[in-house]
């Protein structure tokens, strides 16, 4: 049972990593990089797809991303849900493929989106400390009713800290990395 509890919250602290890994990749550094478009959900047919799942996405220039849809019907409907994406940027269609040119980030717009991959991440680290607060939750009720042994609690109490620490110490270092991305010029 007492193993069941830290699996499970390793797995879960991983998977709020893997999501903030996935949020800040989607945030704009002034270089074209299939991930700032890839998760765009498209309305193919009635059914929300991934822009991923319907499209080959290639960057042929540092400054340029093009969409290449299997389904050339799919075009105007990825132009729309690029637009309604809001992310600052302005798909041209010529018919056969979408291009989408990165434009330059303004200082201003640099330190905006750093503010966004700090507030992203903090929300990640809650997420973190929610997940540690519910297992430490389930191992003291798992203690009360004399499932384990006191030593065994506060052993597994403190392995829970340090893989708290340590999923917090990770999304740290990727904001870091994430934020010398945006202000490099």
């Amino acid at each position: 049972m007492l193993d069941n509890i830290l699996l499970e919250t390793e797995d879960k602290m991983d998977k709020t990593v893997q999501f903030l890994s996935q949020e800040l990749s989607g945030l704009r550094t002034g270089k074209a990089h299939p991930s700032l478009v890839d998760t765009i959900t498209v309305d193919y047919y009635g059914t929300p797809t991934r822009l991923r799942d319907i499209a080959n996405i290639s960057t042929p220039e540092p400054r340029l991303i093009v969409i290449s849809p299997f389904d050339p019907s799919s075009l105007g409907l990825i132009e729309k849900a690029i637009i309604a994406a809001n992310i600052g940027i302005t798909p041209m269609n010529d018919g056969r493929l979408i291009r989408v040119p990165i434009p330059e980030l303004s200082e201003e717009r640099r330190k905006d989106m750093v503010k966004m991959g700090g507030r992203t991440t903090e929300e990640q680290r809650v997420a973190i400390r929610n997940i540690r607060r519910d297992a430490n939750d389930q191992i003291k009720n798992l203690q009360k009713n004399s499932g384990i042994t006191e030593d065994e609690r506060d052993e597994a109490l403190e392995n829970i800290q340090k893989s708290t620490d340590g999923h917090i110490k990770k999304m740290d270092e990727m904001l870091a990395a994430k934020e010398k991305d945006i202000l490099e010029v």
